[in-house]
């Protein structure tokens, strides 16, 4: 055990979840890597070690196995300062509309699972009296879009329940974020056409993470002109807004 303060990344094995883990590492966290498969997780810890001198270790964790989250809690060594869920899934809109195994692992992936688990970890941390619960959204929950509004639907109710969260959770000295990226060149991203001028690479969100915690900030878009971009969907009528195609 170290007194360097600790991060927990769910969804270790992303992209994201990989440059968020470096960046807390470079700042001198000690860092818990957490995904399906622990053991593919360990040359990232290893590299981790190496390369900032700091203590990381590997978690199996599966958001779908809702059941298995007060164990998976119960069994950490120590309760992290802060905890980052980067697990979703964009799935494929045109199968959710036809299937609802699809659609429902979609909904699950990006809003039933992330939120009981940052709901148990906030629990925790307020028992604690401190501690911050970072939940990566996405601009995809602004509103809803002909072209995604299963995985935007389940990142809207993602980002109402972060919402929530903060309002109670700060009166006990728990920080909640919510961070929504906009688009960034992963693997999840391979093969869309993205908008230059609208992407970021990962390194640039992981940054992001380590800023709004060190800052309690409490909403982020990760590039500033998402902000802008998203205030003038939102405030588009209704009538207008059925009709564009994207």
């Amino acid at each position: 055990m170290t007194s360097r303060k600790s991060v927990l990344v769910l969804g270790g094995s992303s992209d994201i979840g990989r440059a968020a883990a470096r960046a807390f590492a470079k700042s001198g966290y000690d860092v818990g890597l957490a995904g399906r498969d622990a053991a593919a997780l360990e040359p990232d810890a290893a590299d981790l070690r190496a390369r900032y001198n700091i203590e990381a270790s590997t978690w199996t964790f599966d958001v779908l196995d809702t059941a298995s989250f007060d164990g998976f809690v119960a069994g950490l060594p120590v309760l992290p300062d802060v905890v980052i869920s980067i697990v979703g899934l964009l799935g494929v809109q045109q199968n959710a509309e036809h299937d609802l195994a699809h659609a429902t692992t979609i909904m699950r992936s990006n809003y039933e699972g992330p939120s009981l688990i940052l709901g148990l970890f906030a629990e925790r941390f307020l028992s604690r009296g401190n501690g911050t619960v970072v939940g990566v959204s996405s601009v995809a929950g602004d509103r809803g879009r002909a072209s995604n509004y299963v995985y935007g639907s389940a990142k809207a109710g993602f980002s109402a329940f972060l919402s929530g969260l903060r309002a109670r959770a700060s009166r006990g000295g728990v920080h909640v974020v919510t961070v929504k990226p906009g688009f960034v060149r992963t693997r999840m991203t391979e093969g869309m056409k993205l908008i230059g001028p609208l992407t970021v690479e990962a390194p640039v969100v992981g940054d992001a993470i380590l800023n709004a915690v060190a800052k309690k900030r409490d909403v982020v878009y990760v590039s500033g002109v998402w902000r802008l971009v998203m205030l003038i969907i939102k405030m588009l009528p209704e009538a207008v807004f059925k009709k564009l195609k994207f």
